[in-house]
Protein backbone atom coordinates (compact mmCIF):
# COMPACT_ATOMS: atom_id res chain seq x y z
CA UNK A 1 0.00 0.00 0.00
CA UNK A 2 2.69 2.43 0.98
CA UNK A 3 4.07 2.06 -2.60
CA UNK A 4 0.94 2.86 -4.45
CA UNK A 5 0.14 5.94 -1.80
CA UNK A 6 3.83 6.87 -2.69
CA UNK A 7 3.02 6.86 -6.42
CA UNK A 8 -0.03 8.71 -6.36
CA UNK A 9 1.68 11.71 -4.29
CA UNK A 10 4.77 11.94 -6.60
CA UNK A 11 1.90 11.94 -9.47
CA UNK A 12 0.69 14.87 -7.76
CA UNK A 13 3.77 16.64 -7.28
CA UNK A 14 5.50 16.08 -10.78
CA UNK A 15 2.16 17.12 -12.26
CA UNK A 16 2.44 20.33 -10.32
CA UNK A 17 6.27 21.10 -10.42
CA UNK A 18 7.47 19.20 -13.15
CA UNK A 19 10.30 16.73 -12.98
CA UNK A 20 12.94 18.96 -11.91
CA UNK A 21 10.92 20.91 -9.30
CA UNK A 22 9.27 17.77 -7.62
CA UNK A 23 10.73 17.17 -4.35
CA UNK A 24 11.52 13.63 -3.31
CA UNK A 25 11.27 14.93 0.53
CA UNK A 26 8.28 16.57 -0.60
CA UNK A 27 6.65 13.32 -1.77
CA UNK A 28 7.64 11.57 0.93
CA UNK A 29 6.63 14.08 4.05
CA UNK A 30 2.86 14.13 2.39
CA UNK A 31 2.80 10.23 2.39
CA UNK A 32 4.11 10.58 5.64
CA UNK A 33 7.39 8.57 5.40
CA UNK A 34 10.89 9.50 5.93
CA UNK A 35 12.51 10.46 2.23
CA UNK A 36 14.66 6.98 2.63
CA UNK A 37 11.96 4.84 2.81
CA UNK A 38 10.98 5.77 -0.49
CA UNK A 39 13.71 3.88 -1.74
CA UNK A 40 12.15 0.27 -0.37
CA UNK A 41 9.80 0.77 -3.27
CA UNK A 42 11.43 2.46 -6.44
CA UNK A 43 15.14 2.92 -7.22
CA UNK A 44 15.54 7.24 -7.27
CA UNK A 45 13.93 10.01 -8.53
CA UNK A 46 13.74 8.93 -12.20
CA UNK A 47 12.47 5.72 -11.41
CA UNK A 48 9.33 7.24 -9.62
CA UNK A 49 8.90 9.66 -11.84
CA UNK A 50 8.57 6.95 -15.03
CA UNK A 51 6.25 4.66 -13.23
CA UNK A 52 4.45 7.45 -12.31
CA UNK A 53 3.85 8.83 -16.03
CA UNK A 54 3.13 4.81 -16.98
CA UNK A 55 0.36 5.11 -14.36
CA UNK A 56 -0.60 8.65 -15.86
CA UNK A 57 -0.89 7.28 -19.28
CA UNK A 58 -2.79 4.32 -18.40
CA UNK A 59 -5.42 6.54 -16.46
CA UNK A 60 -5.83 8.79 -19.08
CA UNK A 61 -6.17 5.93 -21.39
CA UNK A 62 -8.72 4.09 -19.49
CA UNK A 63 -10.95 7.89 -18.39
CA UNK A 64 -10.64 8.11 -22.55
CA UNK A 65 -12.31 4.59 -23.13
CA UNK A 66 -14.94 5.45 -20.79
CA UNK A 67 -15.76 8.55 -22.13
CA UNK A 68 -16.87 6.88 -25.91
CA UNK A 69 -18.17 4.15 -23.59
CA UNK A 70 -20.57 6.57 -21.34
CA UNK A 71 -21.61 8.76 -24.26
CA UNK A 72 -21.97 6.15 -27.01
CA UNK A 73 -25.58 7.32 -27.29
CA UNK A 74 -24.44 10.82 -28.88
CA UNK A 75 -24.38 10.74 -32.73
CA UNK A 76 -21.01 10.69 -34.00
CA UNK A 77 -19.52 14.26 -34.56
CA UNK A 78 -21.06 15.07 -31.12
CA UNK A 79 -18.80 12.32 -29.65
CA UNK A 80 -16.24 13.35 -31.51
CA UNK A 81 -16.02 17.12 -31.01
CA UNK A 82 -17.11 16.47 -27.09
CA UNK A 83 -13.64 14.97 -26.66
CA UNK A 84 -12.32 18.65 -26.44
CA UNK A 85 -14.55 20.16 -23.71
CA UNK A 86 -14.06 16.53 -22.25
CA UNK A 87 -9.94 16.34 -22.00
CA UNK A 88 -9.80 20.15 -20.93
CA UNK A 89 -12.29 19.22 -17.54
CA UNK A 90 -9.75 16.00 -17.45
CA UNK A 91 -6.79 18.34 -17.50
CA UNK A 92 -8.12 20.73 -14.94
CA UNK A 93 -9.40 17.91 -12.74
CA UNK A 94 -6.76 14.85 -12.60
CA UNK A 95 -2.61 15.08 -12.56
CA UNK A 96 -2.39 12.31 -14.77
CA UNK A 97 -3.90 14.00 -17.07
CA UNK A 98 -1.96 17.24 -15.96
CA UNK A 99 1.23 15.11 -15.96
CA UNK A 100 0.74 12.53 -19.07
CA UNK A 101 -0.08 15.96 -21.57
CA UNK A 102 2.89 18.22 -19.98
CA UNK A 103 5.45 15.31 -20.11
CA UNK A 104 4.64 14.90 -23.73
CA UNK A 105 5.12 18.41 -24.80
CA UNK A 106 8.07 18.95 -22.06
CA UNK A 107 9.67 15.58 -21.22
CA UNK A 108 12.97 16.04 -19.04
CA UNK A 109 15.64 16.34 -21.36
CA UNK A 110 17.73 13.27 -19.96
CA UNK A 111 14.97 11.19 -20.14
CA UNK A 112 13.20 12.20 -23.60
CA UNK A 113 13.30 8.32 -25.00
CA UNK A 114 12.04 7.07 -21.97
CA UNK A 115 9.30 9.44 -22.12
CA UNK A 116 8.33 8.88 -26.20
CA UNK A 117 8.48 5.12 -25.50
CA UNK A 118 5.23 5.69 -23.48
CA UNK A 119 3.54 8.82 -25.69
CA UNK A 120 3.89 6.43 -28.78
CA UNK A 121 2.15 3.43 -27.91
CA UNK A 122 -0.28 5.30 -26.13
CA UNK A 123 -0.85 7.44 -29.50
CA UNK A 124 -0.93 4.33 -31.18
CA UNK A 125 -3.22 2.87 -29.74
CA UNK A 126 -5.33 5.63 -29.43
CA UNK A 127 -6.03 6.13 -33.24
CA UNK A 128 -6.37 2.42 -33.44
CA UNK A 129 -9.02 2.92 -31.31
CA UNK A 130 -10.38 5.69 -32.77
CA UNK A 131 -9.99 3.71 -36.51
CA UNK A 132 -12.06 0.67 -35.35
CA UNK A 133 -15.06 3.23 -33.87
CA UNK A 134 -15.28 4.85 -37.25
CA UNK A 135 -14.88 1.68 -38.74
CA UNK A 136 -17.94 0.75 -36.91
CA UNK A 137 -20.14 4.07 -37.91
CA UNK A 138 -19.97 3.11 -41.23
CA UNK A 139 -20.99 -0.08 -41.26
CA UNK A 140 -23.61 1.17 -39.06
CA UNK A 141 -24.37 4.17 -41.75
CA UNK A 142 -23.25 6.80 -39.60
CA UNK A 143 -20.31 7.91 -41.57
CA UNK A 144 -19.49 7.32 -45.42
CA UNK A 145 -17.37 4.88 -46.70
CA UNK A 146 -13.52 6.73 -46.09
CA UNK A 147 -10.26 5.45 -45.25
CA UNK A 148 -11.07 4.74 -41.28
CA UNK A 149 -6.29 4.77 -40.44
CA UNK A 150 -5.86 8.53 -42.24
CA UNK A 151 -9.45 9.82 -40.43
CA UNK A 152 -7.99 8.86 -37.02
CA UNK A 153 -4.99 10.26 -37.75
CA UNK A 154 -6.12 13.40 -38.75
CA UNK A 155 -8.35 13.37 -35.52
CA UNK A 156 -5.27 12.36 -32.99
CA UNK A 157 -3.39 15.39 -35.46
CA UNK A 158 -6.12 18.09 -34.53
CA UNK A 159 -6.42 16.66 -30.96
CA UNK A 160 -2.75 17.55 -30.55
CA UNK A 161 -2.82 20.88 -32.11
CA UNK A 162 -5.74 22.22 -30.29
CA UNK A 163 -4.97 20.99 -26.91
CA UNK A 164 -1.29 22.74 -27.15
CA UNK A 165 -3.34 25.69 -26.37
CA UNK A 166 -4.25 24.29 -22.65
CA UNK A 167 -0.46 24.78 -21.26
CA UNK A 168 0.16 27.73 -23.80
CA UNK A 169 -2.78 29.54 -23.84
CA UNK A 170 -6.01 29.58 -22.12
CA UNK A 171 -9.61 28.26 -21.92
CA UNK A 172 -10.89 31.04 -24.60
CA UNK A 173 -7.83 30.18 -26.96
CA UNK A 174 -8.55 26.33 -26.72
CA UNK A 175 -11.86 26.85 -27.30
CA UNK A 176 -11.73 29.05 -30.40
CA UNK A 177 -9.15 27.14 -32.23
CA UNK A 178 -11.62 24.13 -31.49
CA UNK A 179 -14.34 25.97 -33.00
CA UNK A 180 -12.21 26.93 -36.19
CA UNK A 181 -10.67 23.93 -36.84
CA UNK A 182 -13.77 21.33 -36.04
CA UNK A 183 -15.87 22.77 -39.27
CA UNK A 184 -12.59 21.80 -41.53
CA UNK A 185 -11.70 18.22 -39.89
CA UNK A 186 -15.71 16.92 -40.09
CA UNK A 187 -16.27 18.18 -43.95
CA UNK A 188 -12.98 17.04 -44.33
CA UNK A 189 -13.32 13.72 -43.77
CA UNK A 190 -16.39 13.52 -45.75
CA UNK A 191 -14.77 14.90 -48.33
CA UNK A 192 -12.14 11.93 -48.44
CA UNK A 193 -15.50 10.25 -49.48
CA UNK A 194 -16.12 12.12 -52.42
CA UNK A 195 -12.50 11.89 -53.42
CA UNK A 196 -12.65 7.64 -53.21
CA UNK A 197 -15.93 8.17 -55.64
CA UNK A 198 -14.23 10.01 -57.89
CA UNK A 199 -11.18 6.99 -58.28
CA UNK A 200 -11.96 4.83 -62.06
CA UNK A 201 -13.78 1.99 -61.63
CA UNK A 202 -11.59 -1.26 -62.41
CA UNK A 203 -11.58 -2.14 -66.26
CA UNK A 204 -12.57 1.20 -67.04
CA UNK A 205 -10.14 3.77 -68.44
CA UNK A 206 -10.20 7.85 -67.90
CA UNK A 207 -10.81 9.71 -70.91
Amino acid sequence: MTAQSILEAALFHFARDGYEGASLRAIADEVGIKKPSIYAHFSGKEDLFLHALAHAFQEVKRHTLEYFRDHAELALEARLKGVFPWFEQEYNANASARLMLRMSYFPPPGLYNEVMDLVHPFLDGMERSLNRLLQRAIRHGDLPLIPTEQAAIAFMTSLDGITVEIIYGSSSRYKRRLEAAWPVFWHGIHHLNEQAQKIVPEGETSS
